[in-house]
C-alpha cells in the first residue's frame, strides 16, 4: 500500500471516514477536505452488486453533465465529405480518416475522445488495438459512432462523460473540479446516480448499489448512504 503524505493523513483524521453521509454533506466534506495548490477533480465511484464476467451484467453509456467537467476535451472525428465539414463546424480540433488513421498508428494520440460517422468503422476497427486500451475507441454505445455528428460533439464539449463498470463492478466518473459550487457538484452527482440506478440489469441479485464514494484528486474518499444515492 503506498505511503500516504502528512496533509493525507491529517485530512483522514479531520472526518470519520467511515461514516455515511448525505450527499450534500459528502460534497461540503470532499471541498473542505481539497488542500492541492491546484484546482483538484472531483469524482465518484458507484460499487455495484453486478457480476460482469456475465454478458447481461455489463453497465456501459455516457451521459452529459448538466454543469461539465471543468476540462475542456479535444475531439478527433472520423468523417469523410459534408460530415467532415459539419465535425469541423461543430468545434472539433481534428478531423480526417486515412491520414488520421496513419497519424495514429504512428503513436499520435493527442486528443480526449474519437467519434466515427458509421461508414468509417471499417476503416477505424482496424485501429482497435491502439485506441481500445486507451478508452478511446468510438462506441455506438456511447454515442461516438453516429451521422449526427454535430450533435456528437457538442455533446462532449458541454461535459457528456463516459461511464464502464470495471472487473470489480466499480464504475468511476468524474463530476467537476473542486472550484465548482457545492450545488453543481451535487447537481452532475445526481445525474450521473439516476443513470446508474436506471442501468441496473435484470440479472444482477441482492443489493445493487453496495457503496458510493466521492473524492477529490489527493484527497481521502467521503462516503454516501447507498439508499440515498439520489438524495
Amino acid at each position: 500500500m503506498p505511503k500516504r503524505g502528512k496533509k493525507y493523513q491529517d485530512t483522514i483524521k479531520s472526518y470519520d471516514a467511515q461514516a455515511l453521509h448525505e450527499p450534500a454533506e459528502a460534497f461540503a466534506t470532499v471541498k473542505n477536505n481539497a488542500k492541492a495548490k491546484f484546482d483538484e477533480t472531483v469524482e465518484v465511484a458507484f460499487r455495484l452488486g453486478i457480476d460482469t464476467r456475465h454478458a447481461d451484467q455489463q453497465i456501459r453509456g455516457a451521459v452529459v453533465l448538466p454543469n461539465g467537467t471543468g476540462k475542456t476535451r479535444s475531439v478527433l472525428v472520423f468523417a469523410k465529405g459534408e460530415k467532415a465539414k459539419e465535425a469541423e463546424a461543430a468545434g472539433a480540433e481534428f478531423v480526417g480518416a486515412e491520414d488520421m488513421a496513419e497519424k495514429i498508428q504512428g503513436g499520435w494520440f493527442d486528443f480526449d475522445v474519437a467519434i466515427a460517422t458509421p461508414d468509417m468503422m471499417g476503416m477505424v476497427g482496424k485501429l482497435g488495438r491502439l485506441l481500445g486500451p486507451k478508452g478511446l475507441m468510438p462506441n455506438p454505445k456511447t454515442g461516438t459512432v453516429t451521422f449526427d455528428v454535430t450533435r456528437a460533439v457538442g455533446e462532449v464539449k458541454a461535459g457528456k462523460v463516459e461511464y464502464r463498470a470495471d472487473k470489480a463492478g466499480i464504475i468511476h466518473v468524474p463530476l467537476g473540479k473542486v472550484s465548482f459550487a457545492e450545488e453543481k457538484l451535487i447537481e452532475n452527482y445526481r445525474t450521473i446516480a439516476e443513470v446508474v440506478v436506471k442501468a441496473k440489469p435484470p440479472a444482477a441479485k441482492g443489493q445493487y448499489i453496495q457503496s458510493v464514494t466521492v473524492s477529490s484528486s489527493m484527497s481521502p474518499g467521503v462516503k454516501i448512504n447507498p439508499l440515498k444515492t439520489l438524495g
